[in-house]
């Protein structure tokens, strides 16, 4: 499919330059782009390599002088890399889900389907599940007893939704997601070593061994809209209450969302991130990769941990945490900075020990 630049800015409301009536066929980077591929030059280091590369137009920043890399036409964005959102839109061909209910999918008479739902092959849609119309269930994807999904979802291959879950509209799951196990709840007779351990800082532990009983998980997963789940990731029911996500929330692949948790809304949840049950996340919180939040914790509203940071206690709003445990950012540094220092400081101390010595006579 080709679009013309013209349409193209048009879409994303910027302004086209020169040959406006081009046709491209899809995006490339600077120095691989083909004739018929719009480059994606967003930076002046990028368009650098327009010169390798055979595109006849490009995007690129607002105030470029486009006539000075040879296009024959340009569309120039403020904010390039916020235009990319509406641009790949436009682009994005599809996952190539067919219409319809395949035959091998299982679809129990008792479920509800909106208009135009597309059902994968092998997926299974249990007893008075509720799909909302437009929606795309694929492969292998499996949709528990009386789970809700929204309008114009899209669940990729092996997505797994658990009993009694809400979902609402323009959900999108990738691969191997899982919404709604039971939560990680399990518990002693008698107090657990790990209990005696945070009660007493670690002065106490493991007396004796006992074995782990099981509490049941009652409660489910409620999701708002336009939220986004990665590859493998996983969310787990509540224990009496649901474990909650607000809208416009962004999983990366391969997240932990514990039991009881309550996240906000528009929060950025990064690979690799494990948030331990009961915790409240505040609205537009930045998880970085690897990030860990421990249990029973809140996080403010429009606070940002580095990647690998570990937090222990509870974090204000806006505020900007690194290391383990975590610190304020421009702490964490300065002890980064200090930590580097060690080895002169050191050295200097035994030079200067050694000067001593010599003055006294000890040597």
């Amino acid at each position: 499919m080709t679009h013309r630049i013209s349409d193209i800015a048009a879409a994303l409301g910027l302004a086209a330059r020169g040959d406006a009536s081009l046709t491209v066929s899809g995006l490339a980077e600077p120095a691989s782009a083909r004739a018929d591929e719009l480059a994606l030059a967003m930076r002046p280091d990028y368009a650098e390599g327009l010169a390798a590369g055979q595109a006849r137009a490009a995007m690129l920043w607002a105030d470029a002088d486009w006539q000075s890399f040879g296009l024959k036409a340009a569309i120039l964005a403020p904010r390039p890399r916020f235009a990319m959102a509406g641009l790949s839109a436009m682009m994005d061909p599809g996952a190539g889900y067919a219409p319809g209910i395949h035959p091998t999918a299982v679809v129990d008479p008792e479920a509800e389907l909106g208009r135009d739902v597309s059902v994968g092959p092998l997926a299974v849609i249990s007893k008075g599940a509720r799909i909302g119309a437009g929606s795309v269930i694929g492969p292998h994807c499996f949709i528990g007893w009386d789970a809700e999904i929204g309008a114009d979802a899209l669940l990729h291959a092996g997505v797994r939704i658990g009993a009694r879950v809400r979902i609402a509209e323009r959900f999108i799951a990738h691969p191997g997601a899982a919404v709604g196990a039971d939560g990680f709840s399990f518990v002693t007779p008698e107090p657990s070593g790990v209990e005696k351990a945070r009660a007493s800082l670690g002065a106490e532990g493991t007396t004796k061994a006992q074995s782990w009983a099981r509490i049941h998980s009652l409660g489910s997963v409620e999701i708002g809209s336009d939220v986004e789940l990665g590859a493998n990731s996983c969310i787990d029911r509540g224990t009496v209450r649901d474990t909650r996500v607000g809208d416009g929330c962004k999983f990366d692949n391969l997240v932990q969302i514990g039991h009881n948790v309550v996240i906000g809304r528009d929060c950025l949840i990064c690979a690799q991130v494990g948030v331990a049950g009961s915790s409240r996340i505040g609205d537009n919180v930045v998880l970085g990769g690897q990030s860990g939040v421990s249990d029973n914790l809140v996080i403010g509203d429009r606070a940002i941990l580095g990647g690998a940071s570990v937090v222990l206690s509870n974090v204000p709003a806006g505020r900007m945490m690194l290391g383990y445990p975590a610190v304020k950012m421009d702490t964490h540094v300065e002890s980064y900075k200090g930590l580097r220092r060690l080895p002169r400081l050191f050295r200097d101390v035994a030079a200067l020990k050694k000067a001593v010595s010599k003055l006294t006579g000890n040597d």
